[in-house]
Protein backbone atom coordinates (compact mmCIF):
# COMPACT_ATOMS: atom_id res chain seq x y z
CA UNK A 1 0.00 0.00 0.00
CA UNK A 2 3.02 2.13 -0.34
CA UNK A 3 2.25 3.35 -3.67
CA UNK A 4 -1.42 4.51 -2.25
CA UNK A 5 -1.50 8.68 -2.27
CA UNK A 6 -3.82 8.64 1.13
CA UNK A 7 -3.33 5.08 3.19
CA UNK A 8 -6.11 5.01 5.43
CA UNK A 9 -5.54 1.92 8.67
CA UNK A 10 -8.09 1.48 10.83
CA UNK A 11 -9.79 4.59 11.02
CA UNK A 12 -12.51 4.91 13.85
CA UNK A 13 -13.81 8.58 14.24
CA UNK A 14 -16.29 9.51 16.85
CA UNK A 15 -18.38 12.71 17.78
CA UNK A 16 -19.05 13.06 21.69
CA UNK A 17 -18.76 9.19 22.13
CA UNK A 18 -21.22 8.65 19.09
CA UNK A 19 -19.50 6.06 15.94
CA UNK A 20 -19.42 7.50 12.44
CA UNK A 21 -16.64 5.36 11.47
CA UNK A 22 -15.56 2.16 12.91
CA UNK A 23 -12.65 0.66 11.72
CA UNK A 24 -12.17 1.67 7.75
CA UNK A 25 -8.91 1.32 5.97
CA UNK A 26 -8.59 1.66 2.32
CA UNK A 27 -5.73 2.68 -0.14
CA UNK A 28 -6.40 6.05 -2.74
CA UNK A 29 -4.55 5.90 -5.56
CA UNK A 30 -2.21 9.15 -6.90
CA UNK A 31 -4.77 10.97 -9.48
CA UNK A 32 -8.14 10.21 -9.48
CA UNK A 33 -10.74 10.97 -9.38
CA UNK A 34 -11.81 8.61 -6.77
CA UNK A 35 -15.28 9.05 -5.54
CA UNK A 36 -16.67 7.82 -2.14
CA UNK A 37 -20.18 7.05 -2.68
CA UNK A 38 -23.23 5.56 -0.14
CA UNK A 39 -26.33 6.48 1.50
CA UNK A 40 -26.23 9.63 3.54
CA UNK A 41 -25.31 9.23 7.14
CA UNK A 42 -22.74 6.81 5.82
CA UNK A 43 -19.51 8.61 6.89
CA UNK A 44 -18.65 9.91 3.72
CA UNK A 45 -18.00 13.56 4.43
CA UNK A 46 -16.43 12.17 8.12
CA UNK A 47 -13.79 10.26 5.86
CA UNK A 48 -12.87 13.12 3.75
CA UNK A 49 -12.28 15.66 6.56
CA UNK A 50 -10.41 12.83 8.50
CA UNK A 51 -7.70 12.94 5.61
CA UNK A 52 -6.78 16.96 6.54
CA UNK A 53 -8.00 16.90 9.85
CA UNK A 54 -10.68 18.83 9.66
CA UNK A 55 -12.57 16.61 11.82
CA UNK A 56 -10.73 18.21 15.09
CA UNK A 57 -12.81 21.62 14.14
CA UNK A 58 -16.06 19.82 15.92
CA UNK A 59 -16.26 19.48 19.95
CA UNK A 60 -16.18 16.05 20.96
CA UNK A 61 -14.18 14.53 17.89
CA UNK A 62 -12.11 11.12 18.46
CA UNK A 63 -10.50 10.25 16.28
CA UNK A 64 -7.82 6.02 16.11
CA UNK A 65 -6.40 4.49 13.07
CA UNK A 66 -3.70 6.18 11.06
CA UNK A 67 -3.51 7.95 7.77
CA UNK A 68 -0.79 8.39 5.64
CA UNK A 69 -0.56 10.52 2.76
CA UNK A 70 2.26 11.00 -0.05
CA UNK A 71 3.36 14.68 0.13
CA UNK A 72 6.50 15.90 -1.45
CA UNK A 73 7.61 12.67 -2.14
CA UNK A 74 7.19 11.55 1.28
CA UNK A 75 4.90 9.49 3.38
CA UNK A 76 3.95 12.03 6.08
CA UNK A 77 1.70 10.46 9.01
CA UNK A 78 -1.68 12.79 9.06
CA UNK A 79 -1.77 12.32 12.71
CA UNK A 80 1.80 12.31 13.59
CA UNK A 81 3.93 15.04 15.06
CA UNK A 82 5.70 15.81 12.05
CA UNK A 83 3.53 18.22 10.52
CA UNK A 84 0.65 20.99 11.96
CA UNK A 85 -2.68 20.80 11.37
CA UNK A 86 -2.50 24.05 9.22
CA UNK A 87 0.34 23.12 7.19
CA UNK A 88 -1.77 19.68 6.25
CA UNK A 89 -4.67 21.67 5.30
CA UNK A 90 -2.76 23.60 2.91
CA UNK A 91 -1.14 20.94 1.37
CA UNK A 92 -4.24 18.83 1.46
CA UNK A 93 -6.90 21.29 0.35
CA UNK A 94 -10.91 21.26 0.27
CA UNK A 95 -13.84 22.42 -0.98
CA UNK A 96 -17.44 22.37 0.12
CA UNK A 97 -20.96 21.32 -0.83
CA UNK A 98 -21.59 25.02 -0.54
CA UNK A 99 -19.23 27.77 -1.93
CA UNK A 100 -18.12 29.62 1.22
CA UNK A 101 -16.71 32.33 -0.17
CA UNK A 102 -15.42 34.80 2.47
CA UNK A 103 -17.39 38.64 2.95
CA UNK A 104 -14.55 40.00 1.18
CA UNK A 105 -13.21 41.21 -2.91
CA UNK A 106 -13.32 38.32 -5.27
CA UNK A 107 -8.83 39.20 -5.37
CA UNK A 108 -9.33 39.09 -1.35
CA UNK A 109 -10.73 35.67 -1.26
CA UNK A 110 -7.58 34.08 -2.58
CA UNK A 111 -5.24 36.87 -1.66
CA UNK A 112 -5.94 36.43 2.52
CA UNK A 113 -5.40 32.68 2.79
CA UNK A 114 -2.07 33.62 0.57
CA UNK A 115 -1.29 36.34 3.00
CA UNK A 116 -1.74 33.96 5.92
CA UNK A 117 -0.11 31.00 4.93
CA UNK A 118 2.91 32.37 2.33
CA UNK A 119 5.47 35.02 2.49
CA UNK A 120 4.92 36.06 -0.70
CA UNK A 121 5.60 39.61 -2.56
CA UNK A 122 2.66 41.82 -3.79
CA UNK A 123 3.38 41.03 -7.43
CA UNK A 124 3.78 36.78 -6.49
CA UNK A 125 1.03 37.27 -4.79
CA UNK A 126 -1.15 38.72 -8.09
CA UNK A 127 0.52 36.37 -10.03
CA UNK A 128 -0.40 33.51 -7.88
CA UNK A 129 -4.06 34.89 -7.68
CA UNK A 130 -4.32 35.32 -11.79
CA UNK A 131 -3.20 32.31 -12.40
CA UNK A 132 -5.27 30.42 -9.96
CA UNK A 133 -8.60 32.36 -11.38
CA UNK A 134 -7.16 31.02 -15.13
CA UNK A 135 -6.99 27.21 -13.66
CA UNK A 136 -10.53 27.51 -13.25
CA UNK A 137 -11.53 29.50 -16.26
CA UNK A 138 -12.75 32.51 -14.14
CA UNK A 139 -10.18 35.14 -14.87
CA UNK A 140 -11.79 36.81 -18.45
CA UNK A 141 -14.89 36.79 -16.18
CA UNK A 142 -13.82 38.60 -13.05
CA UNK A 143 -10.55 40.41 -14.23
CA UNK A 144 -12.52 43.62 -14.32
CA UNK A 145 -14.22 43.60 -11.09
CA UNK A 146 -11.72 41.87 -8.42
CA UNK A 147 -12.36 44.37 -6.11
CA UNK A 148 -16.08 43.72 -6.46
CA UNK A 149 -17.53 41.38 -3.64
CA UNK A 150 -17.56 37.62 -3.95
CA UNK A 151 -21.26 37.31 -3.08
CA UNK A 152 -21.74 39.30 -6.50
CA UNK A 153 -20.70 36.03 -8.26
CA UNK A 154 -23.27 33.69 -9.13
CA UNK A 155 -23.25 29.83 -7.52
CA UNK A 156 -20.88 28.57 -9.91
CA UNK A 157 -18.64 31.11 -10.47
CA UNK A 158 -18.43 31.36 -6.35
CA UNK A 159 -17.69 27.52 -6.24
CA UNK A 160 -14.65 28.02 -9.00
CA UNK A 161 -13.72 30.81 -6.74
CA UNK A 162 -13.44 28.77 -3.89
CA UNK A 163 -11.68 26.11 -5.79
CA UNK A 164 -8.97 28.75 -7.11
CA UNK A 165 -8.59 29.79 -3.03
CA UNK A 166 -7.40 26.23 -2.80
CA UNK A 167 -5.52 26.04 -6.04
CA UNK A 168 -3.68 29.37 -5.12
CA UNK A 169 -1.83 27.46 -2.03
CA UNK A 170 -0.73 24.85 -4.43
CA UNK A 171 -2.19 21.70 -2.65
CA UNK A 172 -1.03 18.31 -3.79
CA UNK A 173 -4.33 16.37 -2.94
CA UNK A 174 -7.61 18.34 -3.26
CA UNK A 175 -10.86 16.88 -1.29
CA UNK A 176 -14.14 17.72 -2.55
CA UNK A 177 -17.28 17.26 -0.29
CA UNK A 178 -20.54 17.38 -2.87
CA UNK A 179 -18.92 20.14 -5.11
CA UNK A 180 -21.31 20.50 -7.68
CA UNK A 181 -24.85 19.52 -5.36
CA UNK A 182 -25.76 22.71 -4.81
CA UNK A 183 -25.26 24.36 -8.54
CA UNK A 184 -27.54 23.97 -11.28
CA UNK A 185 -26.69 21.88 -14.32
CA UNK A 186 -24.81 24.15 -16.62
CA UNK A 187 -22.64 25.46 -13.60
CA UNK A 188 -22.27 21.86 -12.32
CA UNK A 189 -21.11 20.57 -15.80
CA UNK A 190 -17.93 23.35 -15.82
CA UNK A 191 -17.22 22.41 -11.97
CA UNK A 192 -16.96 18.68 -13.94
CA UNK A 193 -15.10 19.43 -16.83
CA UNK A 194 -12.50 21.36 -14.17
CA UNK A 195 -12.26 18.29 -12.40
CA UNK A 196 -11.36 16.20 -15.78
CA UNK A 197 -8.52 18.32 -16.21
CA UNK A 198 -7.06 18.68 -12.90
CA UNK A 199 -6.59 15.03 -12.37
CA UNK A 200 -3.58 15.31 -14.45
CA UNK A 201 -1.77 17.95 -11.65
CA UNK A 202 -3.40 16.23 -8.37
CA UNK A 203 -4.66 13.88 -6.29
CA UNK A 204 -8.63 13.99 -6.16
CA UNK A 205 -10.97 12.86 -3.80
CA UNK A 206 -14.31 13.25 -4.48
CA UNK A 207 -17.61 12.29 -2.17
CA UNK A 208 -20.87 12.69 -4.13
CA UNK A 209 -24.35 11.16 -4.54
CA UNK A 210 -24.45 11.78 -8.51
CA UNK A 211 -23.87 7.90 -9.95
CA UNK A 212 -23.98 10.03 -13.43
CA UNK A 213 -21.01 12.12 -12.34
CA UNK A 214 -18.64 8.89 -10.81
CA UNK A 215 -19.43 7.33 -14.18
CA UNK A 216 -18.30 10.14 -16.16
CA UNK A 217 -15.60 11.02 -14.20
CA UNK A 218 -14.00 8.83 -12.04
CA UNK A 219 -10.90 6.33 -12.08
CA UNK A 220 -11.81 4.46 -8.87
CA UNK A 221 -15.06 3.98 -6.52
CA UNK A 222 -15.57 3.21 -3.03
CA UNK A 223 -18.84 2.57 -1.67
CA UNK A 224 -19.16 3.33 2.04
CA UNK A 225 -21.86 1.32 3.99
CA UNK A 226 -22.72 2.71 7.36
CA UNK A 227 -19.43 4.16 8.57
CA UNK A 228 -18.55 0.09 9.04
CA UNK A 229 -17.04 -1.46 5.64
CA UNK A 230 -15.71 0.28 2.37
CA UNK A 231 -15.99 -1.83 -0.51
CA UNK A 232 -14.52 -0.87 -4.24
CA UNK A 233 -16.45 -1.23 -7.36
CA UNK A 234 -14.52 -2.64 -10.67
CA UNK A 235 -14.34 -0.27 -13.80
CA UNK A 236 -16.74 -2.30 -15.50
CA UNK A 237 -19.20 -1.87 -12.69
CA UNK A 238 -18.58 1.86 -12.09
CA UNK A 239 -18.76 2.74 -15.67
CA UNK A 240 -21.82 1.70 -16.88
CA UNK A 241 -24.77 2.85 -16.28
CA UNK A 242 -27.12 0.14 -15.55
CA UNK A 243 -24.23 -1.87 -14.15
CA UNK A 244 -23.42 1.06 -11.64
CA UNK A 245 -27.24 1.75 -11.21
CA UNK A 246 -27.65 -2.19 -10.04
CA UNK A 247 -24.85 -2.31 -8.04
CA UNK A 248 -25.79 0.70 -6.20
CA UNK A 249 -29.34 -0.48 -5.02
CA UNK A 250 -27.52 -3.83 -4.09
CA UNK A 251 -25.02 -2.18 -2.22
CA UNK A 252 -27.23 -0.08 -0.10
Amino acid sequence: MTSAAICIEHLSVRFSGKPVLDDISVAIEPGGPTFLLGRSGSGKTTLLRAINRLNECFPGCETQGRIGVQLGGEHVNVYGRGIAAETLRRRIGMVFQNPNVLPLSIARNIALPLEATRSLSASESQDRIEQALRDVYLWDEVRDRLSAPAASLSGGQQQRLCLARALALQPEILLLDEPTASLDFRAARQIEDLLAELKTRYTLVVVSHSLGQAMRLAEHVFVLHDGNRIEALPPDVFRSRDALFAAMDDLI
